[in-house]
């Protein structure tokens, strides 16, 4: 057998695998999302009554308030679209990620807003938790692995309740139910953990009516 023989069977062997793989492939993948799983496929967007988006199930947003569950907290402002706060540049470049900071290191507990601020933020939060009556939990004061975890634990959600209830005027019964319709259980029953969608329950929050 020829070298061209053979070097043109190469050629079309390449050319017809680079159809299948680089062309027919992906195109199937995307109709089979977006037919099969049209809302994951699109970046599981929570929308209101209007259509307007609100945010993603997948990507954590910052909550503060008394009158809401608080979120995680987050080493970017990724969420906050507040280019004014934008002093590391996340939102031009969509950095995200954790510190990588030791437990050992001083660092970690400084204030996300400033090098120079003598508060720490680790510190500031425990205060800030315990004034307003809310047992902390480890996911209410460390970050998570990206910085943008939506989830807290059912626990944190739970510390939280009085809190909220006394804000909104709200029996703790509305708000444990609450919570209870918004946790996510283990993936088929055995991988992870329980989590609570904060966005989810904040949005659920705001449709309940105060008792008061």
């Amino acid at each position: 057998m020829s070298f061209a023989r053979e070097a043109s069977r190469a050629i079309r062997s390449t050319l017809v695998l680079w159809v299948i793989a680089a062309i027919i492939y992906p195109f199937v993948m995307i109709a089979f999302g977006q037919i099969v799983f049209p809302s994951q496929a699109n970046g599981s967007l929570i929308k209101n009554e209007r259509g307007q988006v609100l945010g993603s199930a997948l990507i954590g947003q910052p909550f503060t308030s008394d009158r809401y569950f608080n979120s995680r907290p987050s080493t970017t402002n990724y969420s906050t679209g507040d280019r004014q706060k934008d002093d590391a540049r996340v939102l031009q470049t969509g950095v995200s990620g954790a510190s990588n900071l030791a437990p050992s290191n001083p660092a970690l507990l400084e204030r996300i807003q400033g090098k120079d601020d003598p508060n720490k933020r680790v510190e500031g939060d425990l205060d800030r938790l315990k004034t307003v009556g809310v047992e902390p939990t480890a996911d209410l004061v460390y970050t998570s692995g990206s910085s943008l975890d939506p989830h807290i634990t059912p626990a944190a959600a739970t510390a939280q309740i009085a809190r909220v209830a006394k804000a909104r005027g709200l029996q703790p019964q509305q708000l444990e139910t609450l919570i209870a319709q918004n946790t996510n259980d283990r993936f088929l029953g055995i991988f992870g953990e329980p989590g609570v969608n904060v966005l989810k329950l904040n949005l659920a929050l705001d449709g309940l009516k105060s008792v008061s």
